[in-house]
């Protein structure tokens, strides 16, 4: 059984920011920026406090089953989580989505590359 790789996106909004947390977020967010934005292990945090208070953490994580997208959702989610509550950032809205990319459609390049693989 091969492994799989799964995209999982934790979004929700920042919520009760007092001044000097959304000072501190703004100071900070060149290194959340959209441009940085990667799925990794440990979660990447964006967000653009000065636009709207709503953030993505994006995560990476594999798993032998297609099962195992659930609990690897629940990470996710429990991870954002600690790292919101570790810094006393009060969130809402908190929502999951998840990708098998064994599942992902080809795109046009690899479909040629599956081709020539199979000649």
């Amino acid at each position: 059984m091969s492994m799989r790789t799964f995209r999982i996106t934790v979004r929700g909004v920042f919520d009760g920011l007092t001044g000097a947390q959304r000072a501190a977020l703004l100071a900070d967010a060149a290194a959340h920026d959209v441009l940085r934005a990667a799925f990794t292990p440990e979660g990447t945090l964006t967000y653009d406090i000065a636009a709207r208070p709503a953030f993505v953490f994006r995560f990476s994580a594999t798993g032998e089953e297609e099962e195992d997208i659930l609990e690897a959702t629940e990470q996710a989610e429990a991870a954002a989580e600690a790292w919101l509550t570790e810094r006393g950032y009060g969130f809402k809205n908190l929502r999951s989505s998840a990708e098998d990319l064994s599942q992902a459609p080809l795109g046009k390049r690899q479909r040629r590359a599956a081709r020539s693989a199979e000649a």
